[in-house]
């Protein structure tokens, strides 16, 4: 088993795994985006226009975010879903860089940066989960 794998399976605890680490089992586009706060291009990646059936899973460390059914296309560049696969999936953090007031979704298991969650999504929750798509792993349903 290489060391990503170990990563994502072993029960450790994330707050231990060391940058170096995360260097090592992620692309760069992955580890800027999800262990350093950056945000990709949109209209880039794969998962902002992909319409299979499954779920979306941290990248990270393998922890369900996301159902392909909560996923919407709302025309931003980046996948979008107006809800969460359950309510401890993610957490939610203030962020005002960039001079922004917004709010920041984590990964509630390893503590990656996800993306973005705004108030303009559709029903039923009015959410919209703007999230980098090099953050997420699709696994068919």
């Amino acid at each position: 088993m290489n060391e990503y794998h170990e990563l994502q399976y072993k029960e450790i605890d994330y707050t231990e795994v060391t940058d170096d680490q995360w260097r090592k089992v992620l692309t760069p586009e992955q580890y800027m985006a999800t262990r350093h706060n950056m945000t990709e291009r949109p209209f880039t990646e794969k998962h902002h226009d992909f319409k299979d059936k499954g779920k979306y899973q941290c990248v990270c460390c393998g922890n369900d975010l996301f159902k392909s059914s909560a996923k919407f296309n709302s025309g931003t560049g980046w996948p979008s879903f107006y809800t969460t696969i359950s309510e401890g999936s993610v957490r939610m953090a203030p962020d005002y860089s960039e001079g922004m007031n917004r709010v920041e979704v984590v990964c509630r298991k390893c503590g990656a940066h996800l993306g973005h969650v705004f108030s303009d999504g559709p029903r039923p929750t009015g959410l919209r989960y703007c999230i980098n798509s090099v953050a997420l792993k699709f696994v068919e349903k």
